[in-house]
């Protein structure tokens, strides 16, 4: 059994990062619940804990005392950046060297994200926060976005993109942890809104010969295209109907 414990930043009397009309509390926990749902629905011998599952506020001493009490596994606290940048970065705790197990669950982490969402990179990095010094086990902290950028906030309002944000995360759990898929569950499958008919066209993303995506909106393909411009030998878009 892998414990997964998911840390969705901020809650409560703490809104975290504001802007464009959107609140960083409300955004880290859509992110996490979805990771949730991902990790107990496709995957065997999985178990996840959250730091919190509605809005309320839970002290940072509270976060890392409840995943250590827990024998979590892994720790994956999930944020979104402020102050006028925009894209993905992530953090681990600054005295770890890069080949420690913890910067390489982070490398991975990382590169499914970016896969997955086609966020600009903004780096691997280091930092004393409380929730990488303060547990017990291999600790990474995600920046998605800046909600005071215009363009990154537009994604971080639309559902469709805050689960692409956790599929990014979850695939990334999958290769860094080696989590078995339960029989019968299709690699990455495409997201749908229960509220969208049973049939859907999407636009698959392939890239010299291998699937990075699958996509209801084009916007989103075209995002995942734009990422790999410059990169990959081909680039073939493909609609088909699910």
């Amino acid at each position: 059994m892998v414990n997964i414990f998911l840390d969705p930043g901020h809650g409560g009397t703490d809104t975290g990062a504001v802007g464009n009309g959107l609140r960083e509390k409300d955004i880290t926990l859509s992110i996490a619940l979805e990771m949730r749902r991902l990790l107990q629905s496709e995957y065997e011998g999985v178990s996840v804990q959250l730091s919190r599952t509605k809005d309320e506020t839970v002290s940072l001493n509270e976060r890392t005392e409840r995943a250590n009490r827990w024998g979590a596994d892994l720790y994956v606290s999930i944020h979104v950046n402020a102050g006028g940048g925009t894209g993905y970065e992530d953090y681990i705790y600054y005295e770890l060297s890069e080949n420690s197990r913890t910067a390489r669950i982070r490398d991975v982490l990382h590169e499914e994200v970016i896969r997955a969402t086609g966020f600009r990179d903004r780096g691997k990095k280091k930092a004393n926060f409380h929730v990488l010094r303060e547990t017990a086990m291999p600790a990474v902290l995600t920046e998605n976005g800046f909600i005071d950028n215009e363009e990154d906030a537009k994604k971080l309002a639309d559902t469709e993109f805050l689960r692409t944000i956790a599929r990014g995360h979850v695939n990334g759990l999958e290769r860094a942890l080696g989590l078995r898929k339960k029989e019968g569950t299709p690699n990455n499958p495409p997201e749908q809104d229960p509220d969208e008919p049973s049939v859907q066209r999407l636009t698959r993303v392939i890239v010299d010969g291998k699937q990075v995506g699958a996509f209801a909106k084009p916007e989103n393909a075209l995002r995942q295209v734009e990422h790999y411009l410059g990169r990959a030998k081909r680039i073939v878009l493909e609609q088909v109907e699910k």
